[in-house]
C-alpha cells in the first residue's frame, strides 16, 4: 500500500524482540483461522497481502500446514515482525515487500492457490481497491480463491454506530478512503473474472467475501 494509513487504523505496539502486537489481530486471529480452515484450499501456495505484524500469517500457517505461505508487507519494521512471528515455521517464506495497490504486481506473484487480504480495503481508495482485486485475481491459479475480510457498507449503508464513527474518522483523515460497499466489491471480484463462492457474516459486523477463479 503506497498511502500511509491514518493513525486510527494502524495501531501496533512493540512486543518482544522484533515482534509487534496489533490488538485487532489479537482479537480476530482465531475466527480468521476458523474461516480459512472452512473456505481455503488446504494445499498449494498462499499469498497474504498487507500482512501487518505477522500475527495472522503465523497462525494461518500452523492451522493450514499444507499451504506454503508468502507474507508481504510494505513496511520494513512490520516485515521484521512477520519474520519473528514465523521463525521456525517451515511453510512460511520470509516476508517480502509488495505494494498490493501497484498495477502489474501479479506478473511477479503468479501461481497462487489462495490470496488473503485482511482489513485493508477500508484503508485504500476505490481505485486502489479495484487494482488490488484485479491483480489478485490474475495471480490466482484456476480453482484458486481470493478471501477478503473486513468491515463493509451493506448495500451502501453503514449498519452500526461503531462503523459510522470509524468510517467518519477515516474519511476525515483522507477523503479517498473509508468503507467500501459489499456489492460494489463483489462486482469488482466478478469483473476480474472470479466467481463468488461465499459471503460470510463475521464477528464485530465484519464480512468475509470469498471468490474462486474458474477452472476453465
Amino acid at each position: 500500500m503506497s498511502r500511509k494509513p491514518p493513525p486510527v487504523a494502524s495501531v501496533a505496539t512493540q512486543g518482544e524482540g522484533a515482534r509487534m502486537i496489533a490488538p485487532a489481530a489479537s482479537r480476530n486471529v482465531g475466527v480468521l483461522c476458523d474461516l480459512l480452515e472452512q473456505v481455503a484450499p488446504h494445499r498449494g501456495r498462499a499469498l497474504e497481502l498487507a500482512s501487518g505484524t505477522g500475527q495472522h500469517v503465523s497462525a494461518f500457517a500452523e492451522r493450514l500446514p499444507g499451504l506454503h505461505w508468502q507474507p508481504t508487507e510494505v513496511d520494513t519494521q512490520r516485515r521484521a515482525s512477520i519474520d519473528a512471528y514465523c521463525e521456525g515455521l517451515d511453510n512460511v517464506a520470509p516476508a517480502q515487500a509488495l505494494n498490493a495497490t501497484r498495477p502489474g504486481w501479479a506478473a511477479e506473484w503468479a501461481g497462487q492457490d489462495l490470496v488473503v487480504l485482511i482489513n485493508l480495503l477500508h484503508l485504500i481508495s476505490g481505485a486502489e481497491a479495484a487494482t488490488l482485486i484485479a491483480e489478485a485475481a490474475t495471480a490466482l491459479n484456476p480453482g484458486g480463491r481470493l478471501v477478503i475480510y473486513g468491515p463493509f457498507m451493506r448495500a451502501g449503508e453503514l449498519t452500526s454506530e461503531g462503523d459510522e464513527r470509524f468510517h467518519a474518522a477515516l474519511t476525515a483523515k483522507d477523503p479517498e478512503i473509508g468503507y467500501k460497499d459489499d456489492f460494489d466489491t463483489m462486482d469488482l471480484m466478478q469483473g476480474a473474472g472470479l466467481e463468488m463462492a461465499e459471503v460470510i457474516e463475521m464477528p464485530a459486523n465484519n464480512l468475509a467475501l470469498v471468490a474462486e477463479k474458474p477452472r476453465v
